[in-house]
């Protein structure tokens, strides 16, 4: 039965049971009697029953027994004494049972139509299945007290039922799982397939009955056909069942038959707890539904549910198909079955439905996958039959596209027959390979291809430098060019990009002519008039040895078809076409798209030329290489490539352990431009996290001054350059008086370990005053003075000269809230440590601070700290150092410091990461008083730091954040995500805080917002959930318990949203959630 919706009300009034007693004749367990054994297997058979009557009389005949009542039965029969909880059905009546032990029962109570042949074909079933089955689990019988595996009630309606009591197994329903991830329903697929190997050589007369679920009768299912009121939708049922009849219907008594579960539905299929290392499915429960049919039917049940509600049925079942395949491996003909009984099996579910939904409006439960398999539905019937067919060959290992190899075959064979498709001749020196790939350092990262006039001038720039006369684009190539909305698709997780070129680019001047390369006719041609389409389009039909196939010629001009008609011949060698220009061909630069087609799909005049990755091994069979007709040098075309495990093997063999990747599965990133970075497939992420881009990835402003002054000039600071002067100028006149002397260095951490050079000379002391979980920079100085570090994992603990104050957490801290009072108390805790190192003879040189710390947790100092800290400091006669690395350049949006967030004035600013958008460069920046001071005669070089190309990065850097508003932006677009995740707080308990400011944003997760129990494992998984559904965060904080936000300064509104959207849907998946 379809028992899904485990938490709907039955919709019907219980009534009292009048007990008949037991049976004790025996009859309860019939497959005792020795004539049953001998019973001719087909004399069970009754006279074959419409739909309608038998519908019509199991709804009518369902059990409605009160919740006493299944108390009263589980004590009397079965001396469980236990709480009853009703679960659903769609004819029979389910109650759990709990008893004081904390045991577990379901107690079944059949509808009063049901034989108690076919209860004893399930009780043998389940016997059979658990003697056999190790990794599937499946319920057990408990018999009655008086040993009985059948009891019978009778209502105080007169109706008689039979009774049995299962054990009840642990798990989670897979309806209720999220997300359901392509391992797990492989996992599907491999439990049914289990289950079907241990039913092998099963058997038992009841197993022919006659049952309306049962796959080999669908079209029985066309007498309700009148009960679907939507006319649309009854023709779409309509179409199924015709189909069923022509393609299928023949075809099944000559597949492999046995007896089948044939309801693994997502509420019958048990999954493994969240805290499983790997979920995946261990129990199969109801087993009301079995029959005796072809074996595939089973798999295609469990493929139809898991198909409900995703944005790709077919993947989802394609899962499911390669699970099962790997088990119990599919015959050819199963496999080409496949699909259509899986719209079968919906087709009688939404017939079904709407059968029942008359007889029984007030029963929820029978509608509960209504509309979800309508809507499945549909997107089947818009999916061509052969693509399901290639997909699930896919699963399986085959090869997708079987007619593919003969058409390689063929026109290995017959070189001769292929002429030429353009004038250029592409075997020699005439052509120029060009790399257009996603890793491809040709072209520059902000130079899009689908902008016609730049990308235009970048080819034929290229070809004319290198003498050619054609530019050639290569096929299954990975490219980052088509991201205009019509390249992107929903996938089961998140958007997916189609980047995999499937043909081959020929670049010509307008007007070049195009050939036939083979006899052939006119399939179809259409002008794809849409922005990035194809423009004018033809479509040839070729003949490779009986097997057919196509080539298709895109970006025409609208001349090339004048006077086409569908069919008319098409002789090798014949003009067909000429190439268009960018104003009709789609806006393209001026090229051929050429691609070889094995199956056209049922489409016409148009055909997809470019994949998403996950489909790749689908669509490049669909799409043979294009070169077995161009016949261009095979070593000219050959791609570099270089694999994620190749980098890791060669990383762990030449750097340092000690050095640490992101994800759990590592990205290889190739490309970057402004808050995107893309990886070897062209999949872009939006990059939330990474703040060293501050401008933007590959911002073109900075490329441009890096690359300019690169060409001319490089060198140190011992001579003058103008570049130094300006930019000194310009970044001490963004900074506070008396702020006005710079020192240049390569880094962060550079600058921290001048800015202690600096301190230790102007106060003469060695001691500082740190924060809690504070990070400085990774020399050993500053390891030294960093608490992230010494009192971490390595860590040889706090240095007598370093004193460590508790880290002003509004949210986990010693003092709770953002007001003064604990702001204050927090400065107090910095004046205690004066004093008390003071009192141990020492004396305090420096206090150190990140205006906001990250590593601490992306944390805001409640009001009035450091102004109240800096003034204990300065009374110590000690000096304020900002480490401003992380969160200066107007990332707080409201400032362009952090420090002015607190109205102070520090004696020392470092700065590094953003102020070169990726280049390496830090600054320190002090007042003349200290930088006198640090004039003792050692002269202070730095060989790179100031040099000219560094300056002109970093003038370019604060040219973009004014130019374009970045600090405002970061302002704005802050406080939308700001609020957003407020929001999703109220909607979560997992979230505890949101804090920050302008583009520098935690998120802390705990699992009891009461005790504040950090959800670490939350956050992880939040984060590398976030990574597969494209977008780039990362965690922080002492506990790890922090979602980091973070993104370039570019970041928009649009970007916001979709972070806010795609993380509300993540904080639904079980592993995020508290418990």
């Amino acid at each position: 039965m379809d028992s899904r919706a485990a938490n709907i009300a039955r919709g019907r009034t219980g009534v009292p049971v009048r007990w008949a007693g037991l049976n004790h004749s025996g009859e309860s367990n019939i497959m005792a009697r020795e004539q049953m054994r001998t019973r001719d297997t087909n004399s069970t058979r009754k006279p074959q029953q419409s739909p309608v009557s038998q519908v019509v009389s199991l709804v009518e005949h369902a059990p409605a027994i009160a919740e006493q009542d299944a108390m009263r039965l589980a004590r009397e029969l079965y001396g469980v004494e236990g709480t009853a909880h009703p679960l659903p059905s769609e004819r029979d009546q389910n109650f759990l049972i709990r008893d004081g032990q904390g045991r577990a029962f379901v107690l079944k109570i059949a509808n009063a139509t049901e034989q108690e042949q076919i209860l004893d074909f399930q009780n043998r079933a389940m016997e059979h299945l658990a003697s056999r089955l190790k990794d599937v689990f499946v319920p057990r019988l408990i018999p009655t007290r008086e040993g009985q595996s059948i009891a019978t009630v009778t209502c105080a309606a007169g109706t008689r039922h039979f009774v049995r009591l299962v054990s009840y197994l642990p798990g989670v329903c897979l309806a209720r799982v999220k997300p359901q991830r392509p391992e797990l329903l492989e996992s599907l697929g491999a439990a049914v397939a289990r289950i079907d190997q241990a039913f092998g050589g099963f058997t038992h007369p009841a197993m022919h009955r006659e049952f309306h679920w049962d796959l080999k009768h669908t079209l029985r299912m066309r007498e309700l056909l009148g009960h679907i009121a939507d006319a649309e939708r009854r023709k779409q049922v309509e179409g199924i069942f015709a189909r069923f009849e022509r393609e299928v219907q023949t075809a099944l008594p000559t597949l492999r038959a046995q007896v089948i579960h044939n309801d693994a539905n997502d509420y019958n299929v048990l999954v493994s707890p969240t805290d499983a290392p790997e979920r995946r499915v261990v129990g199969l429960i109801d087993f009301g539904d079995m029959v005796h049919a072809p074996v595939v039917c089973d798999l295609a049940v469990a493929a139809t549910y898991v198909m409900l509600g995703k944005r790709d049925p077919i993947a989802a079942a394609a899962s499911v198909v390669a699970g099962y395949h790997a088990m119990l491996p599919l015959e050819l003909r199963e496999l080409e079955l496949l699909f259509d009984l899986i719209c079968a099996r919906l087709a009688i579910s939404v017939t079904l439905s709407a059968f029942q939904h008359q007889r029984a409006p007030e029963n929820d439960y029978l509608r509960i996958s209504e509309e979800q398999a309508w809507a499945t539905l549909e997107k089947l019937t818009a999916t061509p039959q052969q693509w399901a067919l290639y997909s699930f060959r896919a699963a399986c290992k085959l090869p997708p596209c079987p007619q593919s190899q003969e058409i390689v075959r063929w026109l290995g064979e017959n070189r001769e027959k292929v002429g030429r498709v353009v004038a250029t001749r592409l075997d020699g020196a005439q052509t120029l390979v060009l790399d257009l790939s996603a890793a491809s350092t040709q072209m520059p990262s902000g130079l899009d291809s689908a902008e016609a006039s730049a990308f235009t001038t970048f080819v034929f720039e290229r070809m004319r430098a290198a003498g050619a006369a054609a530019g050639i684009g290569r096929y299954d190539e990975a490219r980052t060019c088509y991201r205009a909305s019509q390249f992107r698709g929903e996938g089961n997780d998140g958007p997916e990009w189609r980047t995999v070129h499937l043909g081959m680019d020929i670049f010509l001047e307008p007007g070049s002519e195009v050939f036939a390369p083979l006899d052939g006719t006119l399939h179809s041609f259409r002008d794809n008039n849409l922005p990035l389409d194809y423009g004018p389009t033809i479509i040839l039909e070729h003949d490779a040895g009986g097997t057919k196939f196509f080539t298709l010629y895109g970006h025409l001009s609208r001349e090339s078809l004048a006077g086409l008609r569908d069919g008319m011949a098409v002789r090798k060698g014949q003009q067909i076409a000429t190439i268009g220009d960018v104003t009709v061909n789609g806006g393209w630069a001026p090229h051929l798209h050429f691609q070889i087609i094995a199956d056209m799909l049922g489409k016409r005049g148009d055909f997809p030329g470019v994949a998403n990755a996950r489909e790749r091994e689908i669509w490049l069979s669909l799409c043979p290489d294009p070169n077995l007709i161009l016949r261009m040098p095979e070593e000219k075309l050959k791609q570099r490539v270089v694999t994620s495990e190749g980098i890791l093997a060669a990383r762990r063999a030449h750097l340092g352990p000690s050095l640490s990747i992101s994800y759990k599965k590592p990205l290889q990133i190739v490309r970057g431009y402004r808050q995107y970075l893309y990886d070897e497939v062209g999949r872009p992420y939006l990059d939330a996290v990474n703040n060293v881009p501050h401008v933007g990835h590959c911002h073109l402003r900075v490329v441009q001054a890096l690359g300019e002054q690169a060409a001319v000039l490089n060198t140190n600071t011992r001579y003058l350059h103008a570049r130094l002067a300006e930019y000194i100028e310009r970044l001490t006149a963004l900074l506070p008086e008396p702020l006005r002397v710079c020192f240049l260095v390569n880094s962060g951490s550079e600058a921290n370990e001048l800015a202690l050079r600096l301190a230790r000379a102007h106060t003469r002391r060695k001691d500082i005053v740190v924060i809690e979980s504070a990070y400085h920079g990774n020399t050993t100085s500053l390891v030294e003075i960093s608490p992230y570090k010494f009192s971490g994992p390595g860590g040889e603990g706090c240095p007598p000269h370093v004193h460590v104050v508790p880290m002003p957490d509004a949210y986990r801290g010693l003092y709770k809230g953002y007001s003064a009072e604990a702001g204050a108390k927090y400065a107090r805790r910095v004046a205690d440590a004066i004093e008390h190192a003071e009192a141990t003879g020492r004396k305090i040189g420096a206090f150190i601070a990140e205006s906001l710390p990250g590593t601490g947790g992306m944390i805001v100092f409640p009001e009035g700290f450091l102004r109240e800290a800096y003034r204990a400091v300065r009374e110590a006669g000690a000096v304020c150092i900002a480490d401003e690395v992380q969160v200066g350049f107007g990332r707080v949006g409201s400032h362009f410091w952090g420090f002015e967030m607190y109205g102070v004035v520090p004696d020392i600013v470092t700065l590094g990461k953003p102020i070169g958008n990726g280049h390496p460069i830090g600054a320190v920046v002090t007042s003349p008083e200290i930088a006198a001071s640090f004039a003792t005669g050692m002269e202070y070089f730095n060989t790179f730091g100031g040099n000219p190309v560094s300056c002109a990065v970093g003038l370019a850097v604060l040219d973009v954040i004014g130019e374009e508003r970045l600090q405002e932006n970061a302002w704005m677009v802050g406080k939308q995500l700001i609020a957003g995740l407020a929001k999703l707080k109220t909607e979560h308990a997992v979230i505890g805080d949101v804090r920050g400011r302008g583009f520098f944003i935690g998120v802390e997760l705990v699992r009891k917002r009461e005790t504040l129990e950090p959800a670490a494992a939350q956050a992880a998984y939040i984060a590398e959930r976030m990574k597969e559904r494209g977008i780039l965060i990362g965690t922080e904080g002492p506990l790890r318990n922090v979602l980091k936000v973070r993104p370039p300064m570019v970041f928009a509104m649009e970007d916001a949203d979709q972070l806010l959207f795609t993380l509300g849907e993540i904080l639904q998946e079980d592993c995020a959630q508290r418990a």
